[in-house]
């Protein structure tokens, strides 16, 4: 990024857990970032979509609700290839059959807001992304979550803590409905510098482009109108 610009270009990621498409578009945007040789002055923050909140807090058999939410079972296996294979193409190792049910994020997204205060929600978020895609993890399963936050300084007090507090809760709920009153009806979506708008796990060029664009507008805002040795 050129030295001008002073201010960071903000990435707001609208996402949720058990979105696949959330965790390919997460990939594809570090591959643009990397492209683009890693810039420091990217900030990137992930913010909460519930995808069913219908969901019941003990969840539901994996099996049956996607046959209700998507059709037949053929579907579900074209489905599952497609991810996988598109997965395979970004480094995921999806193995969507060993997901264990279909569960309420609501009770995550109260993590992930604690992590983002602590400064580890990116590495958050994609450790609960591998738990649920590609481990197989349970995570309706206060213990497990324990296992996999423990990493990060946090004890079963901590997270027993977090998953009851009203407050958090509060917070979590005010941002999901923020996003839904701005127009954000699916995940992922991705918002440059609160101005461009990227619905869906775009191709990582897309990225890349829409990173340019505002790199060159800032530029240029900072550079505006000069005088020099052959006048003004």
């Amino acid at each position: 990024m050129n030295d001008l610009i002073k201010e960071k270009i903000t990435i707001d990621i609208v996402s949720d857990v058990v979105c696949p498409w959330c965790y390919v578009g997460k990939r594809r945007l570090e591959s643009a970032l990397d492209e683009l040789g890693n810039p420091t002055d990217v900030e990137i923050t992930w913010h909460p979509f519930q995808l069913d909140p219908t969901i019941p807090e003990e969840g539901l058999d994996r099996k049956k609700y996607f046959i209700k939410k998507f059709g037949d079972e053929g579907r579900i296996q074209q489905m599952s290839e497609h991810l996988t294979q598109v997965g395979e193409q970004v480094g995921i190792d999806f193995h969507l059959d060993e997901i264990p049910n279909a569960i309420n994020t609501f009770p995550l997204h109260k993590l992930l807001h604690v992590a983002g205060q602590e400064g580890f929600q990116p590495e958050a978020e994609e450790m609960l992304f591998r738990a649920y895609f590609t481990d197989g993890k349970d995570l309706r399963d206060t213990s497990v979550l324990v296992e996999l936050f423990s990493k990060y300084g946090w004890d079963s007090e901590k997270v027993t803590q977090i998953l009851a507090d009203e407050a958090i809760a509060y917070a979590v709920r005010q941002e999901i409905n923020h996003y839904q009153s701005i127009g954000v009806s699916g995940v992922p979506f991705f918002i440059v510098n609160n101005k461009y708008g990227i619905s869906g796990a775009q191709p990582s060029e897309i990225f890349v482009k829409a990173l340019a664009t505002v790199r060159d507008e800032m530029i240029q805002a900072v550079q505006g109108d000069v005088c020099g040795p052959e006048g003004c």
